[in-house]
């Protein structure tokens, strides 16, 4: 019995034969360029192209130019708004440079973000991008150590990479400080697990400090919507709760509002809340959150040029942008339209 041999691969060469033109112009129509093919040649190569079933080469194409135009990027949680709209963004900026995004979520694992280092730079990307859930990330596992890496949305300066982020403690500071101005004097915290006294805590303490206020209290929780509900219960289910309350990120929130419901309080009547991040979830709450946004557009771009123009003489550097205190009625404002 024969044994089955596998089809061969259709070439370029093959939808030249078919199209009755060069090689050269079957590349300049797959690729848009680099020279203009007339339109009726460019017609007849689609349908070669269709016909034949040619599926262009893009490793090969990668080993010749020394380019795959593919960006990695790993963020901790797809089903967080914050992290789903900034890889939306990284998508677009690095699209709007030629390039496209392979997308790899860590869960939020420690061990999971390792092995997802390894297996993006394994699959010759040209760059990766790395939103983290560790403060001082170990990107030790990359199996390139030439390849190029920015640090997205970190708030500190990691030594030996470039990186982008929002400036946090200045962020929080002003949502604090929004607080204390409508005449607040008790002002909590609701915080994520990080592990150490993170910048928007730095900022919601110095903006307290700065007036002369005391320290509210702070409750710690997971960075997700029912982290803020059950900080919320915890804050304001006593009668010694504070008059309002900065909130580390908008999922939380969201819990927040729905654990004051419970408890029978109301925002901005009986707790005024000022939330971190800024995402499309929080123009939809009701009252609508004041929020500290960060301009995600901007970090996005940010990275996706320092990830493709990285030097070893800049690898320290780091981009910080600031945040935009943005109104809604959840802080006491009147912001009817």
């Amino acid at each position: 019995m024969p044994v089955p041999t596998t089809p061969r691969a259709v070439t370029r060469a093959d939808v030249a034969r078919y199209a009755g033109v060069s090689t050269s112009v079957v590349s300049y129509v797959v690729h848009d360029g680099p020279r203009p093919v007339a339109a009726e040649t460019a017609a007849r190569v689609r349908d070669a192209i269709r016909v034949l079933g040619y599926r262009p080469n893009a490793s090969a194409q990668a080993l010749r130019t020394g380019s795959s135009k593919m960006l990695g990027l790993i963020v901790p949680e797809l089903d967080n708004p914050f992290w789903s709209e900034l890889a939306v963004e990284v998508t677009h900026a690095a699209a709007a440079r030629g390039y496209d995004v392979l997308l790899a979520n860590s869960d939020g694992d420690v061990a999971l973000e390792r092995e997802r280092l390894r297996s993006l730079s394994a699959r010759q990307v040209d760059g990766i991008i790395v939103t983290s859930i560790m403060t001082l990330p170990d990107l030790s596992t990359v199996t390139d150590p030439g390849l190029p890496m920015v640090l997205l949305n970190t708030f500190f300066e990691v030594p030996d990479y470039a990186s982008t982020g929002v400036d946090a403690l200045r962020g929080a500071y002003d949502g604090t400080k929004h607080l204390v101005d409508h005449g607040y004097d008790s002002v909590g915290l609701v915080m994520g697990q990080t592990g150490s006294m993170e910048l928007r805590e730095q900022g919601w303490m110095r903006a307290l400090r700065d007036a002369g206020l005391p320290d509210g209290p702070i409750v710690r929780t997971d960075f997700n919507r029912r982290g803020g509900y059950e900080a919320g219960l915890r804050m304001f289910g006593g009668p010694n709760r504070p008059r309002a309350v900065f909130v580390s990120s908008d999922m939380q929130a969201v819990g927040l509002l729905r654990a004051l419901y419970e408890l029978g309080l109301s925002a901005p009547d009986d707790v005024a809340v000022v939330s971190f991040d800024g995402t499309a979830e929080a123009d939809y709450t009701n009252p609508q959150l004041t929020v500290v946004r960060q301009p995600i557009e901007a970090m996005a771009a940010a990275a996706v040029d320092r990830v493709l123009g990285l030097h070893a003489d800049n690898q320290w550097h780091r981009d910080l942008v600031p945040a935009e205190l943005v109104l809604g009625a959840s802080c006491g404002c009147d912001v009817r339209r």
